[in-house]
């Protein structure tokens, strides 16, 4: 794939300065928003699928195509993969792209929504990877940035090892700041280069020379 992306451009230089404040307030108030039928009949749908089969489970929010999917399903034979995607059409096209292993299922879910109903289920995914690209760059869209959203707490309560990567160092860094202040600590680095790209943004950004982040932390529910 040929790189041709730009860099992360934003009017914010350092972390947010309602980071902290937005974070704690999430922190203390649940997030009340009604649950969507759609959401709810994903939901429905995902939990047939995994059934009674004691297996890990990893969580793919945000799987475009579904490329990240397979490959974590191929790299992790042991595990059932649930990628989710807002998008009817990306999920469209992982058919045509990829031959779909037994133990990958695409859903379209709004991630929030489906997280909040895991959570309810009493679900404990082992990993859940957040890959690209959700930097929500200006410094106005702070609260649609996972850390920065409602939804953040019942991101952590889902637990499991959570794997973000991006190509924005600001963001990785925000991710970090938001987990240590619910009492969880994040290690910062960068994707093992000699790995294959996860999702055609990764592969993109690669090719376009962009240095890349991957943060991963446990996360688990808050502890402050």
């Amino acid at each position: 794939m040929v790189g041709n992306s730009r860099s992360v451009t934003s009017n914010q230089e350092d972390l947010h300065p309602a980071l902290e404040a937005t974070v704690r307030r999430h922190l203390i108030q649940p997030w009340r928003a009604p649950l969507a039928d759609h959401d709810r009949a994903a939901f429905l749908r995902a939990r047939e699928w995994v059934a009674d089969r004691d297996r890990p489970l990893i969580l793919d929010s945000g799987c475009g195509t579904g490329r990240s999917s397979v490959q974590l399903a191929r790299r992790y034979p042991e595990a059932l993969v649930l990628g989710l995607d807002q998008s009817a059409h990306r999920l469209a096209r992982a058919p045509r792209r990829f031959d779909i292993p037994d133990n990958v299922l695409l859903l379209r879910t709004d991630c929030g929504g489906f997280w909040r109903l895991a959570e309810q289920a009493g679900w404990r995914p082992w990993r859940h990877y957040l890959l690209y690209p959700n930097p929500w760059p200006k410094s106005a869209h702070l609260k649609r940035r996972w850390h920065g959203h409602p939804v953040f707490p019942h991101l952590l309560a889902l637990g499991g090892t959570l794997v973000l990567r991006t190509n924005w160092a600001l963001y990785a860094r925000e991710m970090a700041a938001a987990l240590a202040l619910a009492g969880r600590a994040a290690t910062l680095g960068e994707p093992d280069v000699g790995a294959s790209p996860l999702t055609d943004f990764e592969d993109k950004y690669r090719n376009s020379g962009q240095r890349l982040w991957e943060l991963v932390a446990e996360a688990g529910p808050s502890t402050r």
